[in-house]
């Protein structure tokens, strides 16, 4: 990535975080700073790992899977 979309990532991560401080709860979660931005890049990572995992497991062949010897 280039060092501009870095920056704007991180100005983006301030903003939500205090977007989140300023605002009234609703919910328990909604107190701990920064769930939301936590949550997300946790679901994040958990789609890429069943996915990689679920790759492996039905889509990969064996490398002699065409082979006809």
């Amino acid at each position: 990535m280039k060092t501009i979309h870095w920056i704007l990532l991180g100005v983006l991560t301030v903003i939500s975080f205090i977007a989140e401080l300023t605002q009234e709860p609703r919910h328990w979660w909604e107190q701990i700073p920064g769930f939301y931005i936590i949550f997300g890049f946790v679901g994040c990572v958990v789609i890429i790992v069943v996915s990689k995992a679920l790759g492996k497991l039905f889509l990969q062949k064996d490398e002699d899977y065409y082979d006809v010897r």
